[in-house]
């Protein structure tokens, strides 16, 4: 493979050596490909989350556009968040 030479900011190279010197990684490539593997991951759950977003988006259009929705007056809105809240603690607690 071919030599890529980059220029990092010092607290980024200080991390490098640090990381080998522990032993964790045996050279300053390894400790660079585990930062890349770790940025490719973050994209593609991006995409994924960005792909979901617009699924949802396009459902909940197309529910407005079929008349599938419930009009809350202001006086609603509280009731409603606060429903909205207890569904997401519990399905967070299990």
């Amino acid at each position: 493979m071919p030599t890529q030479n980059v220029n990092l900011p010092a607290h980024q190279a200080t991390f490098i050596r640090e990381s080998v010197k522990t032993g964790r990684y045996q050279n300053a490539s390894e400790v660079v490909r585990a930062g890349l593997r770790l940025l490719e991951q973050h994209h593609r759950e991006d995409e994924l989350k960005l792909e979901n977003l617009r699924r949802l988006a396009r459902e909940g259009f197309s529910a407005l556009d079929r008349g599938e929705y419930i009009a809350l007056t202001t006086d609603k809105l509280d009731d409603f968040f606060a429903d909205i809240d207890s569904t997401v603690r519990a399905k967070a607690r299990g």
